[in-house]
């Protein structure tokens, strides 16, 4: 078992932040878990739930302060918290573009600034930031989506140069199709043009808007996802120690 840590990981009422959260109890870490609104995490004597939305700065900023003074420090930030967007290019409009940017690029901007400061001062620490294996192309109708994940990577990497320094750690988890319900209640939709029915046929083999929920358990499990970022934060935070 690794030594104890404090995480913090956002977006974690479902799907792999969720199953995360629960990994990381059962290593033995003290887990913040933040909240957009009402969760059915378990109670447990080393979780911690916040309510947070990751697009506010200044909540931000304080839930990070929170949670390291609380703990007494900051080991592992996890950006988790995000959701997905359906549309075309010409369908998207000004708040759906704005919203998504501010939720999946945005808010682990604010996170991960407010964390970095912490672990400087500690000399060790870690940031995972959940992307996508769409961070490495495009698909069409996942333009906006794409987007905020390409620039959710670029300042990461950029970060990750800046911090290495002081002890830091940034990694980017890329997965594929996970069995959460990303594609369902976490799926947001611009309205539709008919122009583009043929290409959401061909994309996803239906043009209704939403689609029709469809079967669950495809992709490889939350649970499998989050056990292999665990070992690997555990890895890291064990290379670090043996360098130092």
């Amino acid at each position: 078992m690794a030594e104890p840590q404090t995480w913090m990981i956002t977006g974690a009422n479902r799907g792999l932040g969720r199953a995360l959260t629960l990994a990381a109890l059962r290593a033995g870490h003290a887990v913040v878990a933040t909240v957009r609104s009402e969760h059915s995490l378990p109670d447990h004597d080393r979780l911690y739930v916040q309510q947070l939305d990751v697009r506010d700065r200044h909540a931000a900023q304080q839930a990070v302060e929170s949670a390291a003074t609380h703990l007494g420090r900051l080991d592992v930030l996890v950006n988790n918290a995000g959701y997905g967007l359906i549309g075309a290019i010409e369908e998207t409009g000004e708040d759906e573009a704005r919203a998504i940017l501010d939720t999946n690029l945005l808010g682990p901007l604010w996170l991960s600034q407010a964390a970095i400061g912490i672990m400087r001062a500690q000399g060790t620490g870690h940031v995972v930031q959940v992307s996508t294996v769409g961070a490495v192309g495009t698909m069409p109708m996942l333009g906006l989506y794409n987007s905020s994940k390409w620039g959710l990577e670029a300042f990461s990497e950029a970060m990750a140069s800046e911090v290495a320094r002081f002890g830091i750690r940034v990694t980017l988890v890329e997965p594929g199709a996970l069995d959460t319900d990303w594609a369902g209640a976490s799926m947001q939709f611009s309205a539709p043009c008919s122009d583009y029915d043929d290409v959401r046929t061909e994309l996803f083999g239906t043009n209704e808007i939403p689609w029709p929920r469809g079967d669950s358990g495809e992709g490889t499990k939350s649970e499998d996802a989050a056990a292999a970022i665990l070992a690997h934060v555990a890895q890291k935070m064990t290379s670090a120690s043996d360098s130092s």
